[in-house]
């Protein structure tokens, strides 16, 4: 049904899309089924499990029965038909009044990722679900349960990659993903969802982006959701053995009351795809560095990069014995942004880099230290921490910082509150009011840079966070723009440059790298001073005060607050 440049096409877009997205893209292509012949399902890549659990019913209430008929099952004109009727069966001593399929895929994997494209079915009571188990798992009439079934749900760990019918307070066309496992399982709270207007009348592409450290999920190429404990164990991540695909509609239970002139309904699956990395590694990851970037009263951002012929580096650091590993592009530079810092506080971490084979980098493990800046007080207007909303409610509360760099303005906003997941968040313009979606850098901190203020000019924002099941929004803060306050989170420390800091007329800046270009800011964000190809700059001109010191080198940017006295 798919010619070869059509499935080109989606295959670039998709690289193109989701590098930008996910920590890890894989883009080997080791598993599918287009659905090209039409009849049965291939038997050699999927199985029917049909065996009803203990007592006669399936888990949640539901009341379908589960077959291996044709009728329930079968593929035509380039799509699988999962097909879920009214009509009474009996099966195993047991009559119900309503039949539906669920196919185990014949093939388990370990990271990567899934995409499915599929049209869904949204009548009130069906629950049509694309998602994965451990191949682990003990439970009967399962593919994998004969040779492999060791565990018990939850411990062998689910994911699912789309469920819809079980979120009625969300609105119609809102499809939920989940994580289970031993730790929040049932009516788990790792949970996160999107919506759209068309589930029913339209093909969607629904994904899963599994790494060693991060789970995506993806509605057409879009990230919605990410799972990702800073400390991983069995408890909340049993994500480390091979699953399984699973492709269902159940019926009622927990879906909901199915309507008395319900029939039958289908979902139509276009095609499923399994990408992985396949490559042997054997090359060690190559300059490898770690500097420090942008250092608040309560942050500090390392600024990490590498280069490995597979395409992705993985990262760890570890500080006050806490470790956390993630990972980054190969020569891409990564922020990461260690928060929940004491001000005015030293701290020395430890980072390396491998490549995901486990070849280290030969100059592991670097260690850097940065001091954080001490609390300010008086300037709450430019950063600070608060509870208050103009909607909904925080239970712990957020951060937040505006900063000025040159005609720019540099917003970012923490969300406090641990229990809120598939966080997303929206800049608030209060005059005349305007919504722009900010960028997620690192756990619940996002950020936003918007051109062509007036220093001066006092600006009122508010942040939207918005998550499953609920949203909240800050209060509006002023700002005035250019306000000498934002200096307080610009780095204090910066690496491969040396200067004196109070400086008098002449700042003379030993490097151990060349110098591109040097600009002094004022604190109005006026620039004062440009200079290219220069380790000296004569300031006797300058008025004694507070100014911003930004050095590019090696197409990297360094700021700094300076002092001339």
């Amino acid at each position: 049904m798919k010619n070869n440049l059509t499935y080109i096409l989606f295959f670039l877009l998709f690289l193109n899309v989701a590098s930008a997205q996910v920590d890890i893209v894989y883009s080997n292509l080791v598993w599918s089924d287009e659905f090209d012949t039409n009849g049965a399902i291939n038997a050699n890549k999927w199985h029917h499990q049909t065996q009803i659990p203990a007592g006669g019913n399936w888990y949640n209430n539901e009341v379908q029965h589960y077959t291996n008929r044709q009728t329930n099952s079968f593929v035509n004109g380039g799509l699988l038909n999962i097909v879920a009727k009214k009509e009474i069966f009996t099966d195993q001593g047991y009559t119900k009044q309503y039949t539906s399929a669920r196919l185990n895929s014949k093939f388990a994997f370990k990271y990567g990722r899934v995409d499915v494209r599929a049209k869904v079915p949204v009548a009130a009571g069906t629950w049509p679900a694309i998602w994965l188990l451990g191949k682990n798992i003990n439970e009967d009439g399962a593919f994998f349960d004969n040779n492999f079934g060791t565990t018990g749900w939850p411990a062998c760990g689910e994911i699912d990659i789309m469920e819809y019918g079980i979120t009625p307070n969300m609105g119609a066309n809102y499809i939920q993903s989940a994580l289970h496992t031993p730790s929040s399982f049932g009516n788990t709270i790792n949970i996160g969802g999107t919506s759209s207007t068309d589930l029913a009348n339209n093909y969607h592409v629904y994904s899963m982006n599994w790494s060693p450290f991060q789970i995506s999920f993806l509605f057409d190429n879009v990230v919605y959701y990410t799972y990702n404990p800073t400390v991983k164990n069995p408890s909340n991540w049993p994500f480390t053995a091979d699953q399984y695909l699973l492709l269902n509609i159940a019926m009622g239970g927990i879906a909901g009351n199915i309507s008395p002139n319900y029939t039958q309904s289908s979902m139509l699956v276009d095609y499923v795809r399994v990408y992985q990395n396949t490559t042997v590694d054997t090359q060690i990851p190559t300059n490898f560095t770690a500097t420090i970037g942008t250092v608040t009263n309560n942050s500090i951002e390392l600024l990490l990069n590498s280069n490995d012929n597979s395409g992705n580096i993985a990262y760890t650091v570890t500080y006050n014995g806490i470790t956390t590993s993630f990972a980054g592009i190969s020569g891409t530079q990564k922020s990461y942004i260690v928060t929940g810092l004491s001000p005015n506080t030293n701290y020395t971490f430890t980072i390396s880099a491998a490549d995901l084979a486990g070849n280290n980098a030969t100059n592991n493990s670097l260690l850097r230290s940065a001091t954080t800046l001490a609390a300010q007080v008086g300037n709450s207007q430019c950063s600070g921490t608060a509870t208050e909303a103009q909607q909904g409610i925080f239970s712990t509360g957020y951060r937040y910082g505006f900063e000025t760099i040159g005609t720019d303005v540099k917003f970012t906003f923490e969300l406090l509150d641990t229990n809120r997941v598939g966080v997303v968040a929206y800049l608030w313009r209060q005059t005349p009011f305007a919504e722009t979606q900010m960028t997620n850098t690192s756990g619940q901190i996002f950020t936003k840079t918007l051109s062509g203020f007036t220093p001066g000019t006092n600006i009122n924002y508010a942040v939207k966070f918005a998550f499953a099941n609920g949203l909240a929004v800050t209060k509006y803060f002023q700002y005035t723009v250019g306000n000498s306050c934002s200096l307080s989170t610009v780095s204090s420390t910066i690496p491969d440059f040396y200067f004196k800091n109070p400086v008098s007329d002449q700042l003379q800046i030993n490097a151990n790298v060349p110098i591109d270009t040097l600009e002094i800011f004022s604190t109005l964000g006026k620039l004062v001073i440009k200079a290219q190809n220069q380790n000296t700059l004569d300031l006797s001109g300058l008025t004694n005060g507070v100014y911003l010191l930004n050095i590019y080198a090696n197409g990297k940017k360094y700021s700094k607050k300076l002092i001339k006295d």
